[in-house]
């Protein structure tokens, strides 16, 4: 039987951070449904091997996340396994929000927003990480499909209250969260909502 190591509540908009062990599980759970949580994943002891978007949809064949999915490093080593899901896909294409892209996109207006990338800044300080330690990131949850025209779209959650994805850790990893602040397209609903982190070991 899994013995719980964390459970922690990550709130609306908030940073998370943990390592998992070799073994150990990270569950996330979308605990009101429609909520996006931006993800980096680091090899916990050299931070240089980094998630790989390229890395992981090349080996796969596949430009979504689904069950099975290996996640792959820049070196193309595993880093973590997804298990389990109860949602069917997960984007890692459609990048972090930021204050920048923000405004681009939705505004000026819109530059004093808080973002994911101020989430993966703060978290990733607190691991020794920087502005140029950051990659491109899974968005768990979120759903952005390729048009016919080839442009990305971002649109209405797939996701439902309680409904959650486990990960396994090929190796010691350093995973960062940012539980997405958006509230200009779709992502969150317009109302980002809290989510749970659970890490559990044999």
């Amino acid at each position: 039987m899994s013995t719980i190591e964390t459970d922690d509540l990550v709130a609306r908009r908030g940073p998370w951070s943990g390592i998992v062990r070799a073994g150990q599980q990270l569950r996330i759970v979308d605990l009101e449904g429609n909520q996006a949580v931006d993800c980096i994943i680091y090899d916990a002891h050299d931070t240089s091997t980094r998630y790989s978007a390229p890395d992981t949809m090349a080996m796969q064949g596949n430009i979504y996340i689904t069950e099975g999915t290996v996640l792959r490093a820049n070196t193309g080593e595993a880093l973590m396994t997804l298990v389990h899901d109860e949602v069917g896909r997960h984007d890692t294409i459609g990048g972090a929000c930021s204050k920048e892209s923000n405004s681009l996109r939705y505004g000026h207006h819109t530059m004093h927003q808080h973002a994911c990338v101020e989430n993966f800044l703060a978290e990733g300080a607190r691991w020794g990480l920087g502005k140029r330690d950051l990659v491109s990131n899974i968005n768990w949850y979120m759903n952005v499909p390729v048009e016919p025209d080839g442009m990305l779209g971002i649109v209405d959650g797939i996701s439902a209250p309680g409904l959650a994805l486990t990960l396994r850790a090929e190796r010691d990893v350093l995973v960062l969260v940012s539980n997405c602040p958006q509230i200009n397209n779709p992502c969150n609903g317009f109302d980002p909502t809290p989510v749970r982190m659970i890490v559990t070991g044999d």
